[in-house]
């Protein structure tokens, strides 16, 4: 585990060039394990969406549940993936391709890259493994997004993700939530 302190009641984040548009989540941290509720708003590639979420993650920063709600163009949309152990459901209905995965990544937020940062030990140089159960934006779509984070220094990590061609470096704050994430979000908050 890494030093990062206690988090924020709540902090918020400017979605810039992928996307425009704003994200707040509020977070309760306590001795059985993390909640956050948070909502994004924005506008990418002009298609605008909503998405707000419920998030619930054990103490050791795995996620248990995610409710997610959603609306844009594709209609009204709400999901919800529960872990049991190491295998997950998506809407009550098991999903073996999933089995194994630690967080939730939602495609719709900035803050949800703090899961792994804050779970993993990292090695130094050491790039480790950090698949998610990642969840689209537009249509709440579930599927397996394969990343990695490297450990660069006390608060920046290189983020790598092969299947969108894309790495960027994100800076983290005290509480282990990005601060600067290039090309996605920057926190205001």
């Amino acid at each position: 585990m890494h030093s990062f302190g206690r988090l924020p009641h709540a902090a918020a984040w400017r979605h810039e060039e992928s996307k425009d548009g704003f994200e707040v989540a509020f977070f309760a941290q306590g001795e059985d394990g993390i909640r956050i509720a948070g909502e994004t708003a924005a506008v990418e590639e002009g298609e605008p969406f909503w998405v707000g979420y419920e998030l619930e993650l054990d103490p050791r920063w795995r996620t248990c549940r995610a409710r997610v709600l959603g609306r844009s163009s594709r209609g009204a949309h709400e999901t919800v993936v529960t872990r049991d152990g190491e295998r997950w459901l998506v809407d009550g209905v098991r999903a073996p391709h999933l089995d194994g995965i630690d967080d939730v990544d939602l495609e719709a937020s900035a803050m949800t890259n703090a899961f792994p940062v804050r779970r993993i030990v990292f090695e130094p140089g050491v790039p480790a493994a950090a698949p998610a159960v990642y969840i689209r934006a537009l249509d709440l779509g579930v599927e397996r997004l394969d990343q990695t984070y490297e450990r660069l220094g006390d608060r920046r990590f290189a983020y790598d993700c092969r299947r969108f061609d894309f790495s960027c470096e994100i800076d983290y704050d005290d509480a282990g939530l990005a601060t600067t994430y290039p090309e996605i979000a920057r926190r205001v908050l």
